[in-house]
């Protein structure tokens, strides 16, 4: 048997951390308590590293899964040792882990779902919520969050640290709630996985644009949501579906979004041939089930666009006056400048770029909006559509100045290039 090199070995951990984590994670902290979060953490951290130790040199197990499952359950053994509780949590420790790992059962599912609630508990500080779920839930580095919410790593830290605090010392239950506190939490679990999704589906920073695992997770959990008794409403059923049709889905529109060398691919751009039907299929029923009830969230909304975008023929045929209005509706829900600018795409679609470029002045106005690539890449789009060399060339170097993936980053190179040697497109 051939031994793998170290960074094989280091990707299969990766992929593996991202699958099992979350779940080992819970699964411990039903066990130990939800005092008792960081103690969880540390039991599958050191099952990963003793992985990313003993691999290289002895070879990946047959079954990967359950050789980190058995590492895991060893460590927390040992640790339940010291315990005057040993015998109770251990029994259930081997019952929840049995010597061959197995699918997931009803209770490993319910207990994610409660790590997610748990993660978002109203005492929990708003900004604290999502870092916590991310970390624990996902297996989210401090990093990985650190560049999605823009900010520093040690302030991520410290919000970990907080949580952390409140869960301990309020002595949270780790549970799925009842009544109008499960209303409650449901939306900023909600929040969390289309966080979760988004920062798959356009990473913020690295070289790769999408990081298909992220988005895979996100949908898992949202099918993990919208499968249970009491968190299957319409919003959920509209979030799946949003993340559904707007991936079109993780086999069929991700990788038609960029070509061999992992550069971007515009919409119109995009061979449609290859976005996956049967998956489009599975989102337009869960957008259907959304609609079984009164509200209209923005999920809603935004799969809705979505749906447009997933069934339009061509790009030329999609539905644009239907997509402006939907996103004067979704305007009216999430007033975000970041809605603002897609709204404008839309009308600039159907009215022409001069109709965008009357809107951008108020976009950049937002304070939010300084660093977002998006709008000067936009915004220089439309000045090429027009065939105004300089303006275009002077927003793509404002893009270019802005945080953005390495893809994101070539692709822009190569608009300024195009438009120094007098090229034309479309957007």
């Amino acid at each position: 048997m051939s031994l793998p090199d170290g960074s094989e070995v280091g990707g299969l951990v990766d992929h593996l951390f991202r699958h099992q984590a979350g779940r080992m994670v819970a699964t411990l902290t039903r066990i130990f308590g939800a005092g008792r979060l960081d103690l969880a953490e540390e039991v599958v951290q050191d099952a990963l590293i003793k992985a990313l130790e003993r691999w290289p040199f002895h070879g990946v197990p047959q079954n990967p899964t359950a050789w980190l499952i058995q590492a895991a359950k060893h460590r927390a053994l040992d640790m339940l040792r010291r315990e005057s509780s040993f015998d109770e949590k251990s029994a259930e420790l081997l019952i929840r882990w049995p010597v061959v790992a197995e699918a997931p059962r009803g209770e490993e599912l319910d207990d994610q779902l409660a790590m997610i609630f748990m993660c978002c508990h109203p005492d929990l500080p708003d900004e604290s919520r999502l870092v916590l779920a991310l970390k624990t839930v996902m297996g989210f580095s401090v990093e990985e969050i650190a560049r999605a919410f823009l900010t520093k790593e040690a302030t991520i830290a410290q919000r970990l640290v907080r949580a952390k605090r409140v869960i301990r010392d309020r002595s949270l239950v780790f549970e799925v709630p009842d009544g109008s506190e499960l209303a409650q939490r449901l939306d900023a679990a909600l929040d969390v996985l289309y966080l979760l999704f988004n920062e798959g589906y356009a990473a913020h920073g690295g070289d790769n644009l999408i990081r298909a695992e992220l988005c895979e997770e996100a949908i898992r959990l949202g099918s993990l949501v919208v499968a249970h008794l009491r968190t299957g409403v319409p919003k959920s059923h509209a979030l799946l579906a949003l993340m559904l049709l707007h991936a079109a889905c993780l086999p069929a529109r991700l990788p038609a979004r960029v070509d061999e060398a992992g550069d971007l691919f515009l919409l119109s751009e995009q061979d449609r041939s290859r976005w996956d039907l049967g998956l489009i299929a599975q989102g337009l029923a869960h957008l259907d089930r959304s609609a079984e009830g009164n509200e209209m969230s923005a999920y809603h909304v935004e799969a809705g666009i979505a749906a447009c975008h997933a069934t339009a023929p061509s790009f030329e045929a999609t539905d644009w006056a239907y997509i402006a209005e939907l996103y004067d509706q979704l305007y009216a829900i999430k007033p975000t400048p970041v809605v603002a600018l897609n709204r404008a795409v839309a009308r600039s679609r159907l009215l022409g770029p001069e109709a965008g470029l009357r809107e951008i002045d108020t976009i950049q106005a937002h304070h939010a909006m300084r660093d977002y690539y998006l709008l000067p890449a936009v915004e220089a789009e439309w000045w090429r559509e027009l065939g105004k060399h300089e303006p275009a060339i002077t927003a793509y170097q404002r893009a270019l100045a802005c945080p953005c993936t390495e893809p994101e980053r070539r692709f822009l190179l190569k608009r300024v290039q195009s438009m120094t040697h007098a090229g034309h497109g479309s957007w």
